[in-house]
């Protein structure tokens, strides 16, 4: 059974033509452009075993599971997550429903802008102020981490 399918051309160009055929385990796609001579390639797809053994799992993966495995009150930060999961889900609707009224994403847009121009003169202007943002960006770092350095 074949089937045409017609993509749009970008800029003018001429549309681009696709046909697939296939039968028993062969696969042959034909391309053409415009009134330009069809190519057919044919390919067949076999599935083959490395011989390897099982994939590695990906050390991210282990160290998840090592971290699963040290929680001692998993329902607990199941339920954590759950209510993470429901809150993101909850403000992406919030925001969506922000986003269709005509004029508030405009104001909170000019917001944005006015905030981050206020910050940029506050903070990041002269080298002082740079100074004692990145001072205290460090301290609050040493604080949550319980470090030192």
């Amino acid at each position: 059974m074949a089937t045409a399918c017609r993509f749009a051309a970008p800029l003018g160009l001429a549309s681009l033509h696709r046909s697939r055929c296939s039968a028993a385990g062969t696969k042959s796609v034909a391309f053409s452009i415009g009134s330009a001579k069809a190519v057919r390639r044919s390919f067949v797809v076999k599935a083959a075993s490395g011989g390897e053994g099982p994939a590695e799992t990906p050390e991210i993966v282990k160290a998840a599971q090592d971290a699963w495995a040290k929680v001692e009150d998993k329902y607990a930060v199941a339920t954590i997550g759950v209510a993470g999961l429901v809150a993101l889900w909850t403000a992406v609707g919030a925001l969506k429903a922000i986003d269709k009224l005509p004029i508030l994403p405009g104001v909170l847009e000019l917001v944005g802008i006015g905030y981050t121009g206020w910050f940029t003169y506050r903070n990041l202007i002269f080298q002082p102020d740079r100074e004692v943002l990145v001072s205290n960006i460090k301290s609050t770092y040493n604080e949550i981490t319980g470090s030192s350095s």
